[in-house]
């Protein structure tokens, strides 16, 4: 539209407005919306017993619509002559009553306390063109002229922009002149906007502000809130100014989607908050690939509670094939959190519905198809809320996925991150009631399986004395589905855990069915240490795992801790496997530098190194030997295979499982050096 303003600097220029309202003849220009949009707000704030005055009324018709619906003392004011004669001509007959006068907001002539509503359309937005002294020292004039015709409880409704030096002004000026400050986002406006679909309406989130005179406060009071949801009451401004950023931000990313196509780039993220709560509700990643024959234009994918943790959801990689499987262009993929109760997948839509519209391709006119991985929105239930003094808050839940019920370790500080997971069967037996049992055979992370074959290879076929017990370590318990499978596949180990948080022993043994025997111990301790121990103590193990991961999650390396890398820490397990034995770690290192690192602080100390990447995983298991005869990776695949052959057949003879759990072929293929 060729009447916008081309400097933002223009806008208070008189000779501007004059020229503006030339050339819009007759045409009324609403800047924020229309009296429709914006009709559920003036009617919550504004009484038609009200004595109102119209800020910089230009030609709007919103005091025009307000008459016409009773609100019948409106007082007009504008800095332009042209504007105001203008008004006049269109009102004097069809709206006797409604008052126009050419004044300067900044320096009014109305008598004190004149008005119990100051009503203002974007005429702040127009003064403060810019955060300079001069400026500052304008709206300072305004807003005290404002107070000043103000009856004690009356309220100056503002509609705006809110740009960030606005918003900072009016935290700080309102509140110390005793204005209780409240600041709605006006859904109507961009609603009503989205259905013109006119390429120049109205982009940016539009506000009312509504801020009430009051003769003292003893505190400040300040409030959000979306449309007509409940008020979210804060008691520091940051938190007001970043609800209202947060909304401003989210605008940015639509507009910009809605423009744009992000094919080729990372997918971006939106969490969606419900008014008054601090946890998200959703999470939104939207992906787009190039268009192509076959591709339709955009869909939205609501993952089912308890999937969100999923590779295929959870991951970028992963929603890059679910969108390639998907077949659109863009697809808005969508995460249910924890802690929020969804009923039905119906209702969830319906919730979703305008968020899901603002993503989409601009232009697009057809239905937004809704996909997802069946009719309702999954089931997550909460079995306990815990605190661990070394990782945090927690969660034991259980989800119903992929048929199946699974009881989840989630540690809150990477809550899509599941630490320990074990599947529950329902167990029959007659004449009592059924219940719940841990299945033991059950592996929910795939690394473990790897590491359960190092482990035959080390204590079977490196070391083949028969009916000896073997020693194994492992560093890291989580809730023990690791130990409880090697327990029950290899009756020939002797296995010694160490998990320096006793919570988590707690947690193994309520929720996980762990059981300590004498062949499986848990000691208490920081791993480093026990490891050190029995380095001096001359203490061996035949196999040595670590399956640890870190607490700080800026680090590029996940798993293990960098530490439990270290050189001295390396040279202790090196004496401590011995010349037959067996050392391996479940490594997760998004950082290339950092895992090239890991590899070559490995292979100073162990003569022989091979590895396993998982396929769909960033997690990579790495077998560290000293018996020199590794050094081949045929001669791994000679004892990988096996061993992975042992322990498919040790599953089945022990009834953790009816079929393979390894497929032995494409685990060798895999193998590297």
């Amino acid at each position: 539209m060729n009447l916008l303003p081309k400097t933002r600097e223009e806008f208070a220029q008189t000779d501007y407005w004059n020229e503006f309202f030339k050339k819009r003849g007759e045409k009324a220009f609403e800047w924020y919306g229309e009296y429709l949009d914006l009709c559920d707000q003036i009617h919550k704030y504004i009484k038609p017993v009200d004595k109102i005055l119209m800020l910089g009324c230009g030609n709007s018709k919103l005091s025009m619509d307000m008459y016409d619906t009773g609100f019948r003392d409106i007082t007009n004011i504008d800095i332009s002559p042209v504007a105001v004669k203008k008004m006049l001509e269109q009102n004097a007959r069809t709206r006797p009553d409604m008052k126009f006068l050419q004044m300067d907001a900044t320096a009014m002539t109305f008598p004190d306390e004149s008005f119990s509503v100051a009503l203002d359309k974007g005429t702040l937005d127009a003064l403060f063109v810019d955060d300079a002294v001069e400026t500052r020292a304008v709206v300072e004039n305004y807003f005290k002229e404002i107070l000043r015709t103000m009856r004690n409880g009356g309220r100056y409704v503002c509609i705006s922009l809110l740009q960030e030096h606005i918003l900072n002004f009016l935290l700080d000026f309102l509140p110390r002149h005793n204005c209780m400050l409240r600041i709605v986002h006006c859904l109507g406006v961009e609603q009503a906007n989205k259905e013109k679909n006119a390429d120049d309406a109205m982009k940016l989130p539009v506000f009312v502000v509504v801020a009430t005179k009051f003769k003292s406060l003893p505190m400040p009071i300040l409030e959000f809130g979306l449309g007509n949801d409940k008020m979210q009451r804060f008691t520091e401004s940051s938190e007001l100014s970043n609800a209202v950023s947060s909304v401003q931000k989210a605008a940015l990313v639509c507009n910009g989607l809605a423009r744009s196509s992000i094919a080729g780039h990372d997918e971006v993220t939106l969490d969606l908050y419900r008014p008054s709560e601090n946890t998200p509700r959703y999470s939104i990643y939207i992906l787009d690939q190039p268009a192509a024959r076959g591709l339709g234009k955009y869909a939205a994918f609501i993952v089912p509670q308890g999937r969100e943790v999923e590779w295929l959801f959870g991951t970028p990689a992963g929603r890059k094939k679910l969108q390639a499987s998907a077949k659109f262009q863009r697809l808005a993929v969508i995460t249910l959190h924890r802690d929020q109760v969804y009923n039905t997948l119906d209702e969830v839509k319906a919730e979703l519905g305008d968020t899901v519209t603002s993503l989409a391709p601009f232009g697009l006119n057809e239905q937004i198809p809704y996909l997802s991985l069946g009719s309702d929105v999954g089931k997550r239930e909460t079995l306990i809320s815990g605190f661990s003094k070394i990782s945090g808050e927690f969660r034991i839940e259980e989800v119903a996925a992929g048929g199946k019920t699974l009881r989840r370790l989630i540690f809150l500080s990477n809550q899509f991150v599941v630490q320990s997971e074990a599947l529950v069967k329902t167990i029959k037996i007659k004449g009592k009631k059924e219940r719940k049992k841990i299945d033991f055979g059950y592996l929910a992370c795939q690394h473990h399986l790897y590491m359960s074959v190092g482990v035959q290879l080390a204590t079977t076929l490196q070391n083949p004395k028969k009916n000896e017990q073997k020693d194994v370590l492992v560093i890291g318990l989580g809730g023990g589905g690791l130990c409880s499978f090697l327990h029950g596949a290899l009756p020939h180990s002797r296995i010694t855990a160490v998990e320096i948080d006793p919570i988590m022993l707690e947690v193994a043994e309520q929720y996980f069915e762990l059981k300590q025997d004498k062949r499986f111990h848990v000691v208490i301790d920081d791993g480093l240490a026990f490891v050190e121990r029995c380095r001096n103590e001359d203490i061996h193990f035949d196999a040595v795992l670590f399956d640890v991961d870190s607490k700080d999650l800026s680090l590029g390396m996940s798993c293990p801790p960098q530490g439990f890398l270290a050189h001295d820490v390396l040279l202790h397990i090196k004496e401590i496997i011995g010349p037959k034995g067996l050392f391996m770690l479940n490594l997760v290192c998004r950082d290339e530098t950092l895992k090239a690192e890991a590899m070559a602080n490995l292979q100073k100390v162990f003569p022989a190194v091979c590895s396993y990447k998982l396929e769909e995983d960033i997690n990579e298991v790495v077998y560290c030997a000293n018996d020199e005869k590794y050094k081949t990776v045929e001669h791994w695949q000679k004892a990988m295979g096996t061993a992975g052959r042992g322990l498919n057949t040790a599953i089945k003879e022990h009834k953790l499982a009816n079929e393979d759990a390894l497929e032995v072929a494409d685990f060798l293929s895999e193998l590297k050096i």
